[in-house]
């Protein structure tokens, strides 16, 4: 750790499920996943948004209500502190749309799939936060379009600052991984990137992933405790 100065962590749902957030696959706790219950073609694909509108306007009002009852967890807190203490450089890439890595306190956070608590209009694009419903079809606050939908990345549109990104990670010296399937490509693929420049790659996943032989290190485990050691370690070593 003492020759350690960028790190990149990309976080996935395994963090924010245990803030009581339904995952989009069926985690190994059993329990549905929202893929089991609607098609992805129909509510998170442009053409799905174009064939049924109030389907997919009523599926996100329903995510974006949930998660504002939820709380950040013990891994959201964690990172937030690692955040604060971290003085090199440091990029938490998210693939989750809440906003729970920002109410812990997380600043140095950017949504690669977009954020549910935002609207984005396809008229003058410009994207707003947003806590309402949009299915009654809002007007745009900067242009009075109604053109308001989800910003959220669907199924064939391309993830939000992929430069940024990449470029944080041709700079890191670790990349760590938490609680992601690595069956989302182009996330999946960060890990190559990563150890292609060299840098120490971590998975902190509750089961293997994926793409795990590709991790230098794994450690299983819950976000919730494994995240708070880890940081606890990097910051005891650079203390």
């Amino acid at each position: 750790m003492a020759r350690i100065r960028n790190i990149v962590i990309l976080t996935g749902a395994g963090v924010s499920a245990e803030s009581g957030i339904d995952t989009f696959r069926a985690g190994s706790d059993g329990g549905p996943s929202l893929w089991e219950q609607h098609r992805v073609e129909d509510v998170a694909t442009p053409e799905g948004f174009a064939r049924d509108p109030d389907l997919v306007l009523g599926f996100y009002d329903m995510r974006r209500a949930a998660i504002q009852t939820k709380q950040p967890n013990p891994a959201h807190h964690a990172l937030a502190r690692l955040d604060a203490q971290w003085e090199g450089g440091l990029l938490i890439v998210t693939q989750n749309v809440d906003d729970l890595h920002e109410r812990a306190g997380a600043r140095r956070v950017l949504h690669m799939h977009g954020e549910h608590l935002k609207a984005w209009c396809t008229a003058c694009d410009t994207r707003s936060r947003w806590t309402a419903p949009l299915i009654d079809r809002p007007r745009c606050p900067g242009c009075g379009a109604a053109a308001l939908r989800p910003d959220v990345v669907w199924f064939g549109e391309m993830p939000y600052e992929m430069d940024t990104i990449y470029a944080a990670l041709r700079d890191a010296d670790l990349f760590v991984s938490v609680g992601t399937s690595g069956a989302v490509y182009p996330a999946a693929g960060f890990v190559r990137d990563a150890r292609e420049v060299g840098a120490w790659t971590l998975e902190l996943n509750l089961e293997r992933s994926q793409g795990s032989h590709w991790f230098q290190e794994t450690r299983l485990g819950r976000a919730s405790e494994l995240v708070p050691a880890w940081v606890d370690e990097v910051l005891a070593a650079r203390a």
